[in-house]
């Protein structure tokens, strides 16, 4: 039975799972500003951290994806030390632990943090020790991290982005992804380098559907991705008639039908401009029609959210309710890039008896 009006502290708790999170939109204000004057970096708007925060969600919400990724650049020039790196990591896994989230993909463009003299696999090193640290720091919420290696769209290095991740697959890394603006950027360029991973059993997800549309997602689709980052443009190929049925077009339809995971973000997709509202986000249409879809939180610090929060605003919005909430997350945790039996012992010996506990909890405030 589904219970509206789920509050905020219920939702915390109950155990989630996070498949889109990027590092650097998640770091503390105060963490940026001590790293920036462990750098030398003075190129902050603010030293003061409400200020820092202030700044940065201002700046995320114009409404377009490419003055959203600008913002980046402040968090990105204090990631380049072993030491920033380790520490940005750990305190990602401490705040999504007091979250409630229990596993979490975490990605990163290794390529963004070398200007100070680390090499790729440096990079990559560190943000896994730092996922180590972090998460054997938060005892009673236990969570699992791993890593999504990132190339970015308008550079041309995913060849080596890709090597990076293959030689550390088996020490966190589980899957590839490719970011950046999407329009006047397509990832087809990189054919070669999507071939060689799915040849090599490597999971794949593309941004894709957030800023350009269709094409995008048609592109990332045909390059072997498993799933969709972001993915939220597919409502443009369904219509909805005057009696609300929908009719799905073939993309459509064959990414539901394929059960391709959305890997949804509400709030940024609104600050991106990929959506107009919360209200009238395509979420509740793509989970009527019974889409694989996912909620996630994008960037943290731009887009001042958590997960939490995410799956709050959803509730106002749509009257969620818990076993929504468990169904969403179960999307998640079946289309994580870890192995079936790890997958399978995180929904039966985590998720199913966490969101059961707090169904009991609520049967019996009644």
């Amino acid at each position: 039975m589904n219970e509206p009006g789920l509050a905020i502290g219920l939702i915390r708790r109950a155990p989630k799972v996070l498949l889109h999170d990027h590092l650097d939109g998640g770091l503390r204000p105060q963490t940026i500003i001590e790293l920036a004057a462990d750098q030398g970096y003075r190129g902050l708007p603010s030293t003061d951290p409400e200020e820092l925060g202030e700044w940065f969600r201002r700046g995320a919400s114009q409404g377009s994806l490419e003055l959203y990724l600008e913002t980046f650049e402040h968090t990105v020039a204090v990631m380049q030390t072993r030491a920033a790196l380790v520490r940005v990591a750990a305190e990602c896994a401490e705040d999504l632990a007091a979250d409630g989230v229990v596993y979490a993909e975490v990605r990163h463009a290794p390529e963004l943090s070398t200007r100070g003299g680390l090499t790729l696999d440096e990079v990559v090193e560190a943000i896994l020790e730092g996922f180590r640290i972090g998460a054997g720091q938060v005892a009673g919420r236990p969570i699992v991290l791993r890593f999504l290696a990132t190339a970015m769209r308008q550079a041309d290095r995913a060849r080596e982005i890709a090597d990076l991740a293959l030689r550390h697959r088996d020490a966190g890394v589980v899957g590839f992804d490719i970011a950046g603006p999407e329009a006047g950027y397509p990832p087809g360029r990189f054919a070669d380098v999507f071939g060689r991973l799915v040849h090599a059993s490597f999971h794949l997800t593309l941004h894709a559907g957030e800023g350009y549309g269709l094409p995008s997602i048609r592109e990332a689709l045909d390059l072997g991705a498993e799933r969709l980052g972001h993915g939220v443009r597919i409502v443009d190929d369904i219509k909805v008639d005057g009696a609300g049925q929908a009719v799905l077009g073939r993309l459509a339809a064959y990414v539901r039908d394929r059960r391709i995971p959305l890997e949804l973000c509400p709030t940024s997709n609104v600050h991106s401009g990929a959506a107009g509202s919360i209200e009238s986000h395509p979420f509740e249409l793509l989970r009527r029609l019974r889409f694989r879809v996912t909620v996630n939180t994008d960037n943290r610090l731009m887009s001042d959210v958590s997960l939490s929060s995410e799956f709050a605003a959803l509730e106002a919005a749509f009257g969620l309710g818990l076993d929504e909430v468990e169904w969403l997350t179960l999307n998640a945790m079946k289309s994580a890039f870890l192995p079936f039996d790890e997958r399978l012992a995180m929904i039966t010996g985590t998720i199913k008896p966490g969101f059961a506990a707090l169904r009991a909890e609520l049967n019996a405030d009644r």
